[in-house]
């Protein structure tokens, strides 16, 4: 019980392919993913301006995550409407298959409705009992921290993949510690998402690559 109690609210796992992976898709894995790179690009996509920090603006309520009106949601109204809650599960699921394949954790093709073998648990929240209104205005901001780890366990993992992309050619598997090491900044990134974008828990996210 006391596991249940402390373990974070957002969790994710991948199942290890304990099988030869598909050398052919994985030599040419930058290729084969354009078409569903280019759908998840559309989905969620950024456009260039000069009013933005770094002159980036992002089209939060249009196109991507739903973020800003759903801070704005928060702070006035405490509620988390559930098609906002719906679609952005389902976005970050989906992001998630494609950057599974992406990282040759998996070489089934990424569905862009089924879980298949990527398992994402996010929580609805009830905003008015569990959420502090006035966060939202800071979480991005307190998640500072989580940024900078993850930019130098992002690069960690990106050297990881490519020496998976070798082994997989020559030996047809992902070595089991690599892989435990991307899901798990994959697991991370989540949780920094869920806590200062997805906006579903005031909770903290721990640094840590596990459960």
């Amino acid at each position: 019980m006391a596991e249940t109690s402390t373990a974070y609210p957002v969790s994710l796992s991948i199942d290890y392919p304990d099988r030869n992976l598909n050398r052919l898709t994985t030599f040419f894995r930058i290729f084969t993913a354009i078409p569903i790179v280019i759908i998840i690009g559309l989905l969620s996509s950024a456009e260039y301006g000069g009013d933005g920090p770094g002159g980036w603006t992002y089209r939060y309520a249009a196109a991507g995550l739903v973020v800003l009106p759903l801070v704005l949601m928060l702070l006035f109204r405490q509620k988390y409407p559930r098609w906002w809650f719906d679609w952005n599960v389902a976005l970050i699921k989906f992001s998630t298959r494609v950057e599974a394949y992406l990282a040759l954790l998996r070489d089934e093709y990424p569905s862009t409705d089924e879980d298949q073998a990527v398992h994402i648990e996010i929580p609805y929240p009830d905003a008015k009992n569990e959420l502090n209104r006035w966060l939202p205005l800071v979480k991005w901001f307190l998640a500072i921290p989580h940024y900078i780890v993850l930019f130098f366990l992002g690069i960690a993992a990106i050297v990881s993949i490519v020496i998976a992309w070798f082994a997989i050619l020559f030996t047809g598997r992902y070595p089991k510690g690599l892989f435990d090491f991307v899901v798990g900044v994959f697991r991370w990134c989540l949780r920094v998402a869920a806590y200062a974008f997805l906006l579903i828990t005031d909770r903290y996210p721990p640094f840590a690559l596990s459960d």
